[in-house]
């Protein structure tokens, strides 16, 4: 899967999934654009995956809640690159609160982060992909949560929903431009978030009695996934989501669960 001269732009880049993304783009030939707020760590991301590739890296400070901090990441991307070939719409943010507790300018926040960014941005990046004549390559990262709600996260359920059909529409849109416009959704991934959550005995115990591998999932394992998205191996998926969750939406009363 060669990637050579084309450029990628990754939101959420400094860690995690993300910064797991960006590296593999790296290994198979992208130069990559990194975009995240931790601006420190992104920058020594975007070192480390430079001299570990020999790829050109950019890091750039965005804040995804802000239309113009969008704006100017895409400015910086041509400005040092030309062109965007890449996008992956990898910034999000969690925000706990049930139907009855939620906070309206909490669900707000991650609405902004998690669905709105992603609209924007798409958005931007499309239009210079059509003026362009880019047959470029764009990929949300959702999460099993778009089918599977949990009650205590009912923002960040609605919001992986939400770009879900956001996913479909925008890609039968850019259809006729040779645009394809995918999403990853992961399950059990050990991101810093998950490995203080599996400190906890019982909580690990619990994830894994609903991962049918019985393990956890790791981050270059979603980047991998990316990579085959943006290649040319995936030249006639479009509008689908590819869910990488140890095999738990498949799990059913059939299958014992401890």
């Amino acid at each position: 899967m060669n990637l050579d001269g084309q450029v990628a732009i990754v939101t959420g880049a400094a860690q995690g999934i993300g910064r797991a993304c960006a590296q593999a783009l790296a290994e198979h030939g992208a130069d990559v654009v990194l975009a995240d707020l931790q601006g420190e760590r992104n920058e020594a991301a975007a070192r480390d995956i430079a001299a570990a590739t020999g790829r050109q890296t950019l890091a750039v400070p965005c804040d995804v809640a802000d239309d113009a901090a969008l704006a100017a990441l895409l400015d910086q991307c041509l400005a040092r690159f030309g062109h965007c070939d890449i996008l992956i719409n990898n910034a999000g943010m969690v925000a706990a609160g049930d139907i009855l507790d939620l906070e309206p300018d909490a669900f707000d926040r991650l609405m902004r982060v998690n669905l709105r960014a992603a609209f924007v941005l798409t958005q931007q990046v499309a239009r210079h992909m059509v003026a362009q004549g880019i047959a470029g390559s764009i990929i949300n990262m959702s999460s099993i949560n778009q089918e599977l709600a949990i009650p205590g996260q009912l923002a960040y359920a609605s919001s992986k929903g939400g770009l879900a059909q956001l996913t479909r529409a925008a890609a039968l849109r850019l259809a006729e431009h040779g645009i394809r416009v995918n999403a990853i959704g992961p399950g059990s991934i050990m991101t810093e978030v998950l490995r203080t959550v599996m400190t906890d005995e019982e909580a690990r115990r619990r994830v894994l009695s609903r991962t049918p591998l019985r393990r956890i999932g790791e981050p270059e394992e979603i980047a991998r996934i990316a990579v085959f998205l943006a290649s040319h191996y995936a030249s006639y998926i479009t509008g689908q989501t590819i869910f990488a969750d140890g095999g738990r939406m498949a799990l059913n009363y059939t299958v014992p669960t401890e």
